[in-house]
C-alpha cells in the first residue's frame, strides 16, 4: 500500500512538473487588430503586423522561454467585429496582449473587452483623446498620437501665421468629432474664429458638397478632421474643386501620414503643414530601421503607426522580460516606470493616464522640385517637446489620475 501511495504522489509530481513545463513553452501571442483591406490600410494593416513581427525578432524571437508570435486580424472598420476578435484573441486563442487596433470606434471597442479580462492593450493606429481620458484604464497605452496633440502642434501653428479662421470637414464618429473639438479649442483659444463645420460619413466618395460649404464659409482654412482614405479624397477633390487656388483658402489635414502624401502627390499635397509623431529621415537610426522595414513591405516607408507598433511591442517584450512573467500589473508597472529611448522617440514615458508622451513634429510637404524621391516627402519645421504637445495630466479625465 506505502508503495503504491509513492508511486502515485511521484507520477502526480512529474504531470504537475509537465503541465508547468508546457505552459511556459506556449507561445507567448499578441494580438494586432487592423485595418487590412479598408481605408486605414496603408496606415496600419500589412506594414503594422511587419512591424510587430520585426519587433519580436529584433528581441530574439523568444522571451521567458516562448517563442513569440503575432496573431493578426481584420477588423473591417466594424466596432463590433473588432470586440469579437478582442475577445476571441484573449478568451480562445492564448493572446496575451494586443496592439494596434486601428480606428477609434474599434479600439473603444477593443478596449472594453480588455478592461474586463485585465489584459494590456496598446493603441498606435486610433487617436480619439477619450483612450486616454474617460475610456482609460489601468492597462490601456495610448502610444503614437492622439486628436488632442494633432490638434495641438497644427492648429497652434496655423493660427499664429495669420490663418485665423477656421472651417471643418469631419468624419462623423469618435475620432473626427474629438479632432474637430479638440482643434476648435486650440484655435479659439489662440485667438482665432471657428465659422462652421459639416459632418460626413465615413468612407466619402463625393465630397463636393461638402466643399461647397467649406468655400462658401470664407474661412482661411478648411480643416479635414479625417483620416486615411477620406483625407486622400478630400484633398484629392479640393485640388479639382479649386479651393485652394480660385478660393484662396488653405487646406489642413488634422491627422495626414507619409503614406496619405504618397497617394496624393506633391503636385497636389505640396505646402500642406501637418503634425506627424514619427518621419522615416529624421536621422540615422530612422533610416536604419525604414531600410530594414522597406525590404519586408514591397518598399513602403512606415507611417507613424507602424513605427510605434514597433516601438511598443518591444518596449512591452523588454517589461515582460525584466518582469519575469506575462502579469498585467507587474508587466505594466516596468513600461510606466521604464523611460522608452528608441528610433521612435527619445525619453518617451508611459503617463499614470496611459498616454505615452514624446516630442512632436511639425512638418510643410515639399515641392516636386524640392524632394528627391519618393517618401522624401516632408520639410521639418518644428519639433514640439512632448510637455508642449500633448494633454496636460492635470487636465485628464482619466479617473486613474490623482488630483
Amino acid at each position: 500500500m506505502k508503495t503504491l501511495l509513492s508511486g502515485l504522489l511521484a507520477s502526480t509530481m512529474i504531470l504537475a512538473a509537465t503541465s508547468g513545463t508546457m505552459a511556459q513553452n506556449k507561445p507567448l501571442k499578441l494580438g494586432a487588430i487592423l485595418d487590412m483591406s479598408g481605408l486605414y490600410a496603408d496606415i496600419t494593416g500589412p506594414g503594422s503586423e511587419t512591424a510587430a513581427k520585426m519587433a519580436a525578432e529584433d528581441f530574439g524571437g523568444e522571451v521567458l522561454g516562448r517563442k513569440i508570435e503575432i496573431v493578426a486580424a481584420d477588423h473591417l472598420n466594424k466596432a463590433d467585429l473588432s470586440a469579437n476578435i478582442a475577445r476571441d484573441m484573449l478568451d480562445n486563442q492564448g493572446v496575451e496582449a494586443i496592439v494596434d487596433v486601428a480606428a477609434s470606434a474599434t479600439a473603444l471597442a477593443a478596449s472594453e473587452i480588455a478592461r474586463a479580462r485585465n489584459k494590456i492593450i496598446m493603441f498606435n493606429g486610433p487617436g480619439s483623446i477619450r483612450l486616454s481620458n474617460e475610456a482609460c484604464g489601468p492597462y490601456t497605452v495610448h502610444y503614437v498620437f492622439d486628436t488632442y496633440a494633432q490638434a495641438n502642434v497644427t492648429g497652434l501653428a496655423t493660427v499664429k501665421n495669420g490663418l485665423d479662421t477656421w472651417f471643418f470637414l469631419t468624419a462623423d464618429y469618435a475620432f473626427g468629432q474629438d479632432l474637430e473639438k479638440d482643434t476648435t479649442a486650440v484655435v479659439t483659444k489662440a485667438g482665432g474664429k471657428v465659422l462652421g463645420s459639416v459632418k460626413h460619413p465615413l468612407n466619402t466618395a463625393d465630397f463636393s458638397s461638402f466643399l461647397l460649404q467649406a468655400q462658401s464659409s470664407k474661412a482661411k482654412v478648411v480643416g479635414l478632421a479625417n483620416a486615411g482614405g477620406d483625407t486622400i479624397t478630400a484633398i484629392k477633390q479640393a485640388a479639382e474643386f479649386g479651393l485652394t487656388k480660385s478660393g484662396g483658402q488653405k487646406l489642413s489635414p488634422l491627422l495626414a501620414f507619409i503614406s496619405d502624401i504618397d497617394s496624393v502627390g506633391l503636385d497636389t499635397a505640396q505646402g500642406l503643414i501637418l503634425a506627424e509623431a514619427f518621419y522615416w529621415d529624421l536621422n540615422d537610426e530612422t533610416r536604419a530601421f525604414t531600410k530594414r522595414f522597406q525590404e519586408r513591405n514591397k518598399g513602403r516607408a512606415p507611417t507613424s503607426a507602424q513605427a510605434g507598433v514597433y516601438s511598443s511591442v518591444l518596449h512591452y517584450l523588454k517589461a515582460v522580460k525584466a518582469a519575469g512573467t506575462t502579469d498585467s500589473a507587474a508587466v505594466m508597472k516596468l513600461m510606466k516606470e521604464t523611460p522608452i529611448n528608441d528610433m521612435f522617440a527619445k525619453n518617451g514615458k508611459i503617463r499614470e493616464d496611459g498616454r505615452m508622451v514624446h516630442d512632436f513634429y511639425l512638418f510643410e510637404v515639399k515641392k516636386p522640385s524640392e524632394s528627391k524621391g519618393r517618401w522624401d516627402y516632408y520639410k521639418l519645421l518644428a519639433t514640439v517637446p512632448a510637455d508642449q504637445a500633448f494633454q496636460p495630466l492635470e487636465a485628464s479625465r482619466c479617473p486613474l489620475v490623482k488630483k
